[in-house]
């Protein structure tokens, strides 16, 4: 079974506090993607950026001024449209989750924003999780802060041996 994993597709990434314009544009080839799983009955999971109202107090929120992702509010929630029965959902307080090794998997491909933050964070912890696995993130359902360092975070992770497509 291949599973696939949805990184941060959440509001505020999209068009609200944080967003931009190329994470908007990836909108459509995600929930493709996400359509194309569900037919196979491959597993999905969804990552959500998980903040509280004390967020601006902490580290993180510390360097990056910009409140996002407050648990419960319409920008910590998935994007309309792709959210699917059956996924799974994983709430990270921070960029990269670090209880991956609680699951297994067969083969992984990696979709969603940031792609170099979020993104690249979970698949290189993926990757020295899993050495053995298959890793894909598809560059075409991926954006980052900025198309600058997008390209360098798919980069990073070639050099990884993760396999990027859909350049």
């Amino acid at each position: 079974m291949k599973t696939l994993i949805v990184v941060d597709m959440q509001n505020d990434f999209i068009d609200g506090s944080l967003g931009t314009k190329e994470a908007q544009a990836i909108v459509p080839n995600v929930k493709k993607k996400i359509q194309e799983y569900k037919n196979r009955g491959d597993e999905i999971i969804f990552t959500r950026d998980t903040h509280q109202s004390d967020y601006l107090d902490t580290p993180e929120g510390k360097k990056l001024l910009v409140v996002h992702c407050i648990e419960g509010t319409k920008g910590w929630q998935i994007a309309d449209g792709l959210e699917v029965e059956g996924c799974t959902y994983i709430d990270k307080p921070t960029f990269g989750w670090t209880h991956w090794n609680e699951r297994t998997f067969q083969e992984i491909e990696m979709v969603g924003l940031c792609t170099d933050i979020c993104v690249v964070s979970n698949a290189l912890i993926l990757k020295a999780t899993f050495p053995s696995v298959e890793i894909t993130v598809d560059a075409s359902c991926c954006a980052g802060v900025t198309p600058q360092t997008h390209l360098a975070a798919l980069e990073t992770m070639k050099m990884c041996q993760i396999l990027v497509t859909g350049e």
